[in-house]
């Protein structure tokens, strides 16, 4: 079969090349799923799951790309929860080879049903960034209606979604980016905008959650705008300072079966939509993510196989 490999650790993105590769190995407990569209972190080049597997072996070259929707082709030995020809989405295992090929082997726990009235494209989109977006805010920052929220990068992929789900919690949402993000950022529920470009992120005010996506003195300056008792929520690495009174925490963001089909319920009530940079064919993802790729805000979704 056919997928995007990168075999060199240092080469970064300018590593990914087209390849054919051998029909992805079931475990007990896997499926294999016919893969219709992936999504690809760059970042993930320097991830060390990217290149040894849980025993610590080297397994380069491998397949990236961990956002995956599609067709249920196989089941391994003591499956259960899906069905051969089922739709599912969700999030390939970290430290396995990617969705960025035909066929990916999948842990069954990390998928879920995906209804037949979502897109493809739409549910690769969500898959990261919505478990992310709902773990920082539901899991670890446990928001409630009536505070005030500041996403940083809230029309990111990440973002996006965050803002969404904060709104329909009841949370008052502040969203950070640039100058052309604001129009977009009022779209989807902002209820101020603060562009980094012109304004600093103290503009904000005292908040009561802070998600971040960015790092760095951004995120560093955030933490004195926590009231009391408030919480910031990164995903970038974790803050070398703690708030007087409050929790900075950093996590990664983990599959799970129950919180992704809470995500395909609102989107196939449209209450969340993810936002979708561009698509690409799979023999066009290295041009789509390699180094002279153009900025784009969203997410990249490569279409693998077409159909339903």
């Amino acid at each position: 079969m056919q997928a995007i490999i990168v075999a060199d650790q240092d080469a970064g993105l300018a590593g990914l090349r087209l390849a054919e590769v051998p029909y992805p190995h079931m475990a007990e407990n896997d499926v294999v799923v016919r893969v219709h569209a992936a999504g690809f972190t760059p970042g993930e080049l320097a991830w060390q799951s990217t290149w040894t597997d849980r025993a610590g072996r080297d397994r380069a070259p491998s397949v990236p790309g961990h956002e995956v929707s599609g067709v249920v082709a196989e089941l391994g030995y003591g499956t259960t929860g899906v069905s051969v020809g089922q739709r599912v989405f969700g999030l390939a295992d970290w430290a396995r080879n990617g969705a960025l090929a035909e066929y990916v082997a999948v842990e069954a726990r990390n998928l879920a049903p995906l209804p037949a009235d979502i897109g493809h494209t739409a549910a690769a989109a969500t898959a990261i960034s919505g478990l992310t977006a709902w773990q920082a805010l539901f899991v670890h920052a446990r928001v409630e209606a009536g505070q005030t929220v500041l996403i940083h990068g809230a029309i990111g992929a990440v973002g996006t979604i965050a803002v969404q789900l904060a709104r329909q919690a009841g949370a008052r949402v502040i969203g950070t980016g640039r100058t052309a993000d604001r129009d977009a950022a009022k779209r989807i529920g902002v209820d101020k905008f603060i562009d980094l470009t012109s304004q600093a992120v103290e503009d904000a005010g005292l908040v009561d959650l802070v998600l971040d996506v960015i790092g760095g003195d951004v995120r560093d300056r955030s933490i004195a705008l926590l009231r009391p008792g408030g919480i910031l929520v990164t995903i970038v690495d974790p803050p070398q300072v703690q708030p007087a009174d409050g929790r900075a925490i950093f996590f990664v963001v983990e599959p799970e079966r129950a919180q992704l089909a809470e995500l395909a319920s609102r989107l196939s009530d449209g209450r969340i939509a993810p936002t979708v940079a561009a698509e690409h064919p799979l023999a066009e993802a290295i041009a789509a993510f390699g180094p002279d790729a153009p900025r784009l805000r969203g997410k990249t979704i490569i279409r693998v196989a077409d159909g339903w």
